[in-house]
This record gives structure tokens, sequence and C-alpha cells, in this order.
């Protein structure tokens, strides 16, 4: 089951230097195939974003993603980009930019659209309870959409203990993706 880390400016600074260290720590400690460089507050998200390209560069064997700027993610030589929910519109796009494209989704529809959009995987979240994300799907729901679809999913929200991994992997999930299980 693949692993992707999903950073946070809560649990990794904006000062540069100390982002290198923290990340680089992290991404040699818990080995992610999948790193995405998020952080909604960063007044130097550019400079951020290209020490985080770097640092999975000097890392190897990762593939780095940006949150949702497809021109940032390209320039940056980023693996992908992570586009939100609200920007299924962009999937041809930042394919177009041989780009890998990840998209959040929160329902089996969104996820449909994603794959009929040409997008290579899904976050589908929250699959438990997880801080301001609503009503956990969990497990069964999880199974449920996986019978659906052939794009790769990557659960997401409250997944936070080796108990919550362990559910999630006696299903076909392609991965999880996770901020707090990963501190």
């Amino acid at each position: 089951m693949q692993k992707y880390l999903i950073t946070s400016a809560q649990f990794y600074t904006q000062n540069s230097d100390i982002f290198y260290q923290t990340l680089y720590k992290q991404l040699k400690k818990q080995k992610p195939e999948y790193v995405l460089f998020r952080d909604k507050t960063a007044t130097n998200y550019e400079e951020l974003a290209s020490v985080f390209t770097l640092t999975c560069k000097e890392i190897g064997g990762v593939k780095s993603f940006v949150h949702q700027d497809i021109y940032l993610a390209k320039a940056l030589g980023a693996d992908g980009v992570h586009l939100t929910s609200k920007q299924f519109c962009e999937i041809e796009l930042a394919k177009s930019k041989n780009l890998e494209v990840i998209i959040s989704t929160h329902s089996h529809e969104e996820v449909l659209q994603a794959q009929k959009l040409g997008a290579d995987a899904v976050t589908y979240s929250p699959i438990f309870a997880s801080p301001d994300k609503g009503e956990p799907k969990g497990v069964n729901d999880l199974e449920e959409l996986l019978s659906k679809c052939k794009i790769k999913v990557f659960a997401l929200g409250g997944i936070v203990t080796n108990e919550h991994v362990e559910m999630i992997s006696k299903t076909k999930v392609y991965g999880f993706a996770s901020i707090r299980y990963f501190i």
C-alpha cells in the first residue's frame, strides 16, 4: 500500500532552512512514495515549494506534488499537482503539462468524474473522524467505492494510527494519505 505524506504549516515551519531539515528527516524516516507540499498560509509559498521539490529529488524514490498550482508544479519540476475538489475543470490542463494529477474527492460521483476526466489518482475523504472535515465515510463505504472504480484511490481523513492503516489495508485501496500519521 502506497503512502502519501501531506505537509502542513502546523507541523512544518515556513522558515525554509528548518522546513528543509524537517522534511528531509520525515522523508527518510517515513519513506513515503508520494509527498504533497500544501501550505495555505505561507507568504513565501514559492520558496518553500522550491525547497520541497529539491528535497524530494535529493531523497529520490518519492513523487513530489504541489498543491493547486499547475504552473508552479511544472516550473519547479514536480512530478505532479494535487488539485482541490473545485478544480475538476483543470485536470485536462495539468495533464497537457505532463503532470501527474491527484484530485481531492468527497463522494463516489466525484471519484467517477475524476476517473472520466483522466486524473491519475484521487484522495477520498474523510474515512475516519478528522477535525472540521464532516461525517466520516468509514471503511465499508471505501470498499463500496473501490468496487465501482478503476482509478487509484488514496484513503484520507483521520488516519493517525497503525490501526487505521491496518483497517484500510484490508481493502483494495491503492494507498493512504495523511498529515498527522507522518508526524
